[in-house]
This record gives structure tokens, sequence and C-alpha cells, in this order.
């Protein structure tokens, strides 16, 4: 009877335990701009947050359209992940739930590359507010043909920035240029060195901030400038940097 009753308690046990390890320590909504130029980056990407979610226990829902978005809809989730969607095509809804999921530090957010895709494009007007967001620009041109380039860190203090070395190598990355630099509106985490363009181009910025925050906003936010091919997540740099932003804009970490 003793046994029957140790067998009985280690089976409840291993059950609680398996229970509490499946309880995800949080929810993360990635929307993703399927299909073009992008579309090799993006599927690499979601290969990797799938797998990296299983490592960290949390739960990705992915969507490809922003119609869904609605303050009711946007409170299940922690972080907010742009991955590559444009600042368009989004209804009034949306847009007016976005603004106040970030205005007001509702859950945290990591875009990606197409987020900074500011002006008239398609037939949509620029979004304002989300210039002002991240920076009050606007997108000028880019380097059509990828380039390679050494990205220096500004701030190794910070969360996302975290076990990285002073600068690294950036692969075959598609690099913007906006009509002014963001630098006085945001803070800065990294800059590109663009004479260090392989192949090099005559597309340039001069002060080429590449990762800021807006921390004028409640919500913890980073920008990345990268994003264009799949090559990246073959990068240990981006992969560290994408996991440590993930992690702190869910708020897990300082």
């Amino acid at each position: 009877m003793k046994k029957q009753l140790i067998a009985f308690f280690l089976m409840l046990f291993f059950i609680s335990g398996s229970s509490f390890t499946q309880t995800p320590k949080f929810k993360a909504l990635v929307l993703t701009e399927r299909g073009g130029g992008h579309e090799g980056f993006v599927a690499a990407a979601l290969e990797w947050l799938n797998t990296y979610a299983k490592e960290q226990n949390f739960e990705i829902t992915v969507i490809n359209r922003a119609d869904s978005i609605n303050e009711a809809y946007l409170s299940q989730f922690k972080v907010f992940i742009q991955l590559n969607f444009p600042p368009y095509t989004w209804s009034k809804e949306a847009e007016g739930a976005f603004i106040k999921y970030i205005e007001e530090g509702r859950g945290g957010w990591v875009g990606f590359h197409h987020a900074t895709l500011l002006g008239e494009f398609d037939g949509y007007k620029m979004w304002d507010w989300f210039s002002q967001f991240m920076g009050g620009i606007r997108f000028k041109n880019y380097i059509a043909k990828r380039a390679t380039a050494t990205v220096h860190v500004e701030d190794k203090s910070h969360p996302v920035m975290q076990g990285l070395p002073d600068s690294f190598s950036i692969p075959d990355d598609e690099w913007y240029t906006f009509d002014k630099n963001p630098r006085p509106n945001v803070k800065v985490l990294a800059n590109v060195d663009e004479n260090s363009y392989q192949p090099a181009s005559d597309i340039k910025m001069g002060d080429h901030p590449v990762i800021w925050m807006n921390e004028k906003m409640k919500a913890r936010n980073v920008y990345f400038l990268m994003g264009h091919h799949a090559n990246l997540l073959g990068s240990a740099e981006f992969k560290k940097m994408f996991a440590n932003a993930i992690l702190w804009a869910a708020g897990t970490t300082k």
C-alpha cells in the first residue's frame, strides 16, 4: 500500500510539473510580410522564432494582415513583433489600437526593416504617427544590391546589446536611408559604418543609425533597420540581438 501511495504522489508531482512548464511565460504577436523580396528573411526568422519560443517557453501567434488588430486582440500579447510588415494597409481601428499599445505601454514592440517604409506607397498616405514613432523620418533610398557592412554598438549596457562585441558584420542587407537622421528624436543603440559596405555604395547618410528606440513612448520598443535577407539568420550577432530584444520588450529582463 505504501509503495502504491508513493507511486501515486510521484505521478501527481510529474503531472503538475509538466503542466507548469507548459504554461507560457508570455504571448507574442508576430505581424509578418509574406511574399516578395523579403520572403526568405521572414520564413527564416519564423523558423528561428518557433525554436526560440520553445526554448524560452513563450507562445507566438503569427498573422499576415493587420485586419484582426484591435484593443481586445492586442491585450493578449506582451510583445508585438513587426516582422517587416510596412506602416500602411492598417485599418483605422488597428492603427488606434496600436497607438494605445505603444503610447500607454500595454506591451513591448520589436520592429524590423520594412517597418520604416514611410512615405506614400501603393496609394496609401504616410502614417504620420508612425513616422514620429520612428524619429520623424521618411524613407528616402536604399542599396538595391545587398551589401555586407560593419555595425558599431553605441550602448553596450542596454539589454538589447548584451553579449555583443563592440562591432560585428551584418551580411547581405538592404540598407535604408531617410530624409533626415532620427538621432535627435531617438536613442541610438548601434550605427552602420557606410565605408565598410561590400560592395561599396554611393548611397549614404553620413551618420547612419540602424538600431534605435523611442524613449518618449511608455512601451519598451526597439527598431532594427536590418531584415532583408535570410542570411541574417546565419549571423550569431543578429540572432543574439533578436533574442535579447524579445525578452527585453516582453519585460522579462531589465
